[in-house]
């Protein structure tokens, strides 16, 4: 396939840069403990400091890959996909999402909420990142607002971000995970004052899985 036409195929949500998928357990927020097939695709440029999957920012670096492949892979596994990245919404989840759906399956997204919001989705994760704020669509849209508290200052982004949501969105903190002993008290100390507000952590590292 020529470079203009792997372009084409991207532009129209044929083709996406697809890191890795693997089938693993949901380790944060509302789903932990659930068995999901995870896609992972490449392409970031929110730039978060703390990121653990670095190598995802670069699309460049993951081919692009046949969302019919994709979607075939998932159905093999299980009935709930989790797409993720990088930045999934950097690319049109149009085509992936009509396909899984056409297989009956559950599909659920973690994104910054940075690019417009494409794709069908059973359960949306907004995890907004300072660096490159949420559109304003996807703000009612969210089922869950999941803020990664690094340092003090998270917890009032994490208010103004928690002001922008539907009143049914569930609310989440979640440590950093380098910061997370750090953090953990503080959390448990707002969440407490807060009690709107959940803990999530991040479950899968400590299970050690992926």
């Amino acid at each position: 396939m020529v470079k203009e036409e792997i372009q084409e195929g991207i532009e129209r949500g044929e083709l996406l840069p697809l890191m890795e998928e693997f089938y693993t357990i949901q380790g944060e927020g509302y789903h932990k403990g659930t068995a999901a097939y995870f896609v992972r695709i490449g392409g970031c440029d929110v730039g978060c400091h703390w990121c653990d999957v670095k190598e995802s920012w670069n699309a460049e670096l993951h081919p692009p890959t046949e969302t019919s492949k994709i979607i075939d892979n998932a159905a093999r596994y299980s009935d709930t996909v989790v797409v993720t990245g990088g930045e999934p919404l950097t690319w049109d989840m149009t085509k992936l999402t009509e396909g899984l759906k056409e297989k009956g399956m559950k599909i659920h997204i973690e994104t910054s909420g940075a690019y417009p919001l494409t794709g069908q989705w059973d359960w949306i994760c907004l995890s907004p990142k300072k660096m490159k704020l949420p559109l304003n669509d996807i703000f009612q849209k969210a089922h869950e607002l999941k803020v990664i508290v690094f340092n003090k200052d998270d917890f009032r982004f994490a208010e103004e971000q928690a002001a922008q949501v539907n009143e049914d969105c569930i609310l989440y903190l979640q440590p950093e995970w380098s910061k997370r002993d750090k953090m953990i008290p503080l959390i448990v100390d707002y969440v407490m004052q807060n009690p709107k507000w959940k803990v999530s952590l991040q479950t899968h590292k400590y299970l050690n899985i992926p």
